[in-house]
C-alpha cells in the first residue's frame, strides 16, 4: 500500500493504472477511520480493480472552529488499520494542496440542505461540495463508496454528482454499529466513558420507535423520540425529524407513499454524533 501526499503524483499513479485497464474505487474520509470506514473499502474492493482511500479533514465543511480542532487525526493509525484491507493507495494531501487558493464555488441545492444538517450546521454542505467535487477531479473514480449514517451528505453528493455531471456511481453502504448498537463514528473516540456508555440510548431509541409506529402519529413519535433521549442528562437532542428518504422534507402522515426515513443529530456532552433508521418503506 503506498500513501501519497500530492495531487501530480496521485494522478500520475492513476493514469498508469487506467492504462492496465483497472477500474477505481474511492472511499473519501477524513480519517479517524473504524470498521465502518473499513466496510466501505472492502466493498469497494470487491466491485473495482484498484482502491483509493483519501484522508483528509476538510476545514471549509466545519462551521464550528472548536469542532475542526477537536476532530481526531492519527495518519499512521489510520494507515496502520487500512494496511490488511483492499487498500491499495492512500491520498493524504495537506490543505495547502487541496486548497491552494480559497474556494469560493457556492452550491445550490435547494430544501436538500435547507433541513436538519443543513439548518443547524449553515456552510456545512457547501464545504462538503467542494471538496468532494475537488477530490473527484482529482482521483476520477469509476465508483465512490459512502457510508449511510451521514444520510443527507449522501443525499446531498447524488445531487451534486447529477448538477455537475461527473461521471461517478455513487455507492450507498448500510451503517455499521457497535455491538451495543451506537453507529460507528469517527467522533466516538472523542466521547468520555460515560458519555459513550449514555451515547447508546440514541440507537436503542430510535431502535424502539421503530416499533411504535402503529400507535403514534408522526408527530408523536418525533416528540416521544426527543423527549426520551432527552431524559438522560448526558444527552441533549438538536433535532429528529421523520423525512421523505429522497426530499428529505418531514412527513407528516404514515399515509404518505414515500420510503421513510428518521434522522437525528444529539450532543453527547461536548460531541455532536447523528444516526438515522428506516421508518418505513415505500407503499403500492
Amino acid at each position: 500500500m503506498q500513501v501519497v501526499k500530492h495531487i501530480n503524483d496521485i494522478r500520475t499513479i492513476l493514469n498508469d493504472k487506467r492504462k492496465e485497464g483497472l477500474s477505481i474505487g474511492f472511499v473519501p474520509t477524513m480519517g479517524a477511520l473504524h470498521n465502518g470506514h473499513i466496510s466501505l473499502v472492502e466493498l469497494a474492493g470487491q466491485q473495482t480493480g484498484l482502491v483509493v482511500v483519501s484522508i483528509f479533514v476538510n476545514p471549509t465543511q466545519f462551521n464550528d472552529k472548536a469542532d475542526l480542532e477537536r476532530y481526531p487525526r492519527d495518519l499512521q493509525k489510520d494507515v496502520d488499520l487500512l494496511t490488511p484491507t483492499a487498500c491499495q493507495l492512500v491520498f493524504a494531501p495537506e490543505p495547502d494542496e487541496i486548497y491552494p487558493e480559497p474556494d469560493t464555488r457556492q452550491f445550490n441545492f435547494g430544501t436538500l440542505e435547507q433541513v436538519m444538517e443543513g439548518k443547524f450546521r449553515p456552510g456545512h454542505f457547501n464545504g462538503v461540495a467542494q471538496v468532494v467535487s475537488s477530490l473527484f477531479e482529482i482521483v476520477q473514480p469509476d465508483k465512490a463508496f459512502f457510508g449511510q449514517k451521514d444520510f443527507q451528505q449522501l443525499a446531498i453528493i447524488n445531487e451534486m454528482v447529477r448538477k455537475l455531471n461527473i461521471p461517478v456511481e455513487i455507492i450507498s453502504c448500510p451503517i455499521i454499529r457497535e455491538a451495543d448498537g451506537l453507529a460507528m463514528s469517527s467522533r466516538n473516540m472523542l466521547l468520555s466513558p460515560v458519555h459513550r456508555q449514555n451515547a447508546v440510548v440514541i440507537s436503542a431509541t430510535l431502535f424502539e420507535a421503530i416499533n411504535k409506529t402503529g400507535g403514534f402519529t408522526v408527530q408523536e413519535l418525533c416528540k416521544w423520540v426527543i423527549t426520551r433521549i432527552n431524559e438522560n442528562e448526558y444527552l441533549n437532542t438538536e433535532y429528529f425529524e421523520i423525512v421523505d428518504s429522497v426530499t428529505l422534507q418531514p412527513v407528516k402522515s404514515w399515509d404518505e407513499p414515500c420510503s421513510k426515513v428518521g434522522c437525528i443529530a444529539v450532543h453527547c456532552g461536548k460531541i455532536r454524533l447523528i444516526d438515522n433508521m428506516e421508518f418505513g418503506v415505500m407503499k403500492d
